[in-house]
């Protein structure tokens, strides 16, 4: 599996300003061929399928979670992540709307003591090796929530799935090929919510693309996550190409947040 094109998406949740949020990097051989925002969801999966046809050979990075703990599977009896993603589809709405149990960060929705139960294992392991710590899918309000734009990510994914895509770890390796990522383990420590700091993180690490690539990613933190992400999974190609199913069940059903080979921290 050798990819040519890496495509990195930052992703919202968000009901009524996803086509400003969301945006799309285009990478190939380290150069930055587009970095654009104003597609709906919906539009997002579209233009991956489109693109598909006229030539498979990329790789998708999306950040959100692409499935959930494996306590959580288990009571609803899931078997294969085809069917959690179609529950999300199905209920996702509501559990959005009424935040029921173990979901939370809505008003009067305080966090449930579930200790290690509210992550899947691929979230235990960033935060046992890295120090770092990726949210809860099921904080679905409140700052750094991230199960919103997860939830109504998982049903793209189905989308996705149907059209050919190879989605990992769940299924066999192929192009094209999406794989969840988390930002942050691409750019280290910088607050990327400040202008100045993003600004000069491009500087430093990726001095050489175009100025309006760069000033984009200044004047949005959204963009420059997937600038920088595109760039960095592109760097890591190889890696890309060595991407194997999970042999584990539960990695099968939680699926697994994709680790460059050295983490910038």
């Amino acid at each position: 599996m050798k990819p040519s094109r890496i495509f990195a998406i930052d992703w919202s949740g968000d009901k009524r300003a996803a086509q400003r949020k969301i945006w799309l990097c285009e990478v190939t051989g380290g150069e930055v061929v587009r970095l654009e925002n104003g597609r709906t969801r919906e539009a997002i999966a579209e233009h991956l399928i489109d693109e598909a046809a006229d030539d498979p050979r990329f790789v998708v990075g999306f950040d959100f979670a692409f499935s959930f703990p494996i306590g959580f599977l288990e009571k609803r009896a899931h078997k294969r992540v085809e069917t959690v993603w179609r529950e999300a589809e199905g209920l996702g709405e509501k559990w959005l709307t009424h935040c029921p149990f173990p979901f939370w960060g809505k008003p009067g929705r305080r966090k449930p003591r579930l200790g290690d139960l509210l992550h899947r294992r691929t979230e235990l392991e960033i935060a046992r090796e890295l120090g770092l710590s990726p949210m809860s899918v099921f904080q679905i309000g409140g700052a750094g929530a991230v199960g919103v734009g997860s939830i109504r990510g998982m049903p793209i994914l189905d989308r996705l799935r149907a059209a050919g895509f190879s989605i990992w770890p769940f299924h066999a390796p192929a192009l094209p090929a999406v794989v969840e990522i988390w930002p942050r383990l691409f750019m280290g420590r910088v607050k990327k919510s400040r202008a100045e700091e993003r600004v000069g993180y491009l500087d430093e690490h990726h001095p050489g693309i175009e100025r309006r690539f760069a000033e984009a990613a200044g004047e949005s933190d959204d963009a420059f996550d997937a600038l920088v992400s595109a760039l960095r999974m592109d760097r890591h190609r190889g890696a890309l190409d060595r991407l194997e199913a999970a042999r584990d069940p539960v990695v099968g059903l939680e699926g697994a947040i994709w680790r460059p080979p050295s983490p910038t921290r």
